[in-house]
């Protein structure tokens, strides 16, 4: 469900499994997580891209899977994706998001949580999980370092999506690309960044971490709560009922 290819320093990270809209299920986060920890590792690279399989950069949790658990299992699911997100800010290394089709809830926070973002012009944001009746468990300090709190908020309500025009125009999106060009333009930001000494840009990482990570594991902690709550209202009853969540 992972693919790993090296270009010169670049490390190219793809989630391969399009049959589910490169959906974050278990196997697959515990695959994402060994290869971007072998990236970190290969004294060889030094910048990461992570994109994935047409047609989407990532629909977000895997929702059929999520069906077969119950609320306290989906949460420490989700803490489990939280993790890894937050672990690409304090990296040594730059990440930098290639999306093309679309990026959905926890797709769409996973690529907003990289150093970088590219996205095609013609890429769907969209953060659904308020409409079905949740506050999305993870990564909003992410948003908020992007967009500001006002904004974060706007967008968490998630009342419709967004296209990459305007989350390049908020801050959501860094670099926009042509469409079916996002990879190649990623990968060029990648060779650039790894033309700096390494030092220096794990040094760049550090400075800024406060400011961009502040109290991010604390408020994903909180989120997490907040959905467990959610859970239990009856607007996301309705929603569950749809894949037959255990509560």
């Amino acid at each position: 469900m992972i693919k790993l290819e090296l270009q010169g320093p670049v490390a190219v990270v793809t989630i391969d499994r399009p049959q589910r809209r490169n959906a974050l299920g278990s196997e697959l986060m515990a695959q994402l997580g060994s290869a971007l920890a072998s990236a970190e590792r290969d004294n060889n690279v030094r910048s990461i891209v992570l994109t994935g399989t047409s047609p989407a950069f990532c629909a977000g949790s895997d929702l059929k899977e999520l069906a077969g658990l119950s609320i306290a299992e989906m949460c420490h699911h989700e803490s489990v994706t939280a993790a890894f997100a937050r672990a690409m800010g304090y990296r040594a290394k730059p990440v930098i998001a290639a999306v093309e089709g679309y990026a959905l809830g926890g797709g769409f926070i996973l690529a907003a949580s990289c150093d970088i973002v590219v996205s095609a012009s013609n890429a769907r944001w969209h953060l659904p999980e308020a409409p079905n009746g949740w506050l999305p468990p993870w990564g909003l300090m992410a948003l908020i370092a992007r967009v500001g709190p006002v904004r974060a908020r706007r967008l968490t309500w998630g009342a419709k999506p967004i296209d990459a025009v305007e989350a390049e125009r908020i801050g959501l999106v860094d670099d926009l690309a042509e469409p079916g060009t996002a990879l190649a333009h990623a990968i060029q930001v990648a060779r650039d960044l790894a033309a700096v000494p390494p030092e220096a840009i794990a040094s760049t990482k550090r400075f800024f971490e406060p400011f961009i990570m502040a109290d991010a594991e604390r408020l994903d902690e909180v989120a997490s709560r907040e959905f467990a709550l959610n859970c239990e209202s009856p607007s996301s009853r309705k929603t569950f009922e749809r894949f037959t969540v255990k509560s």
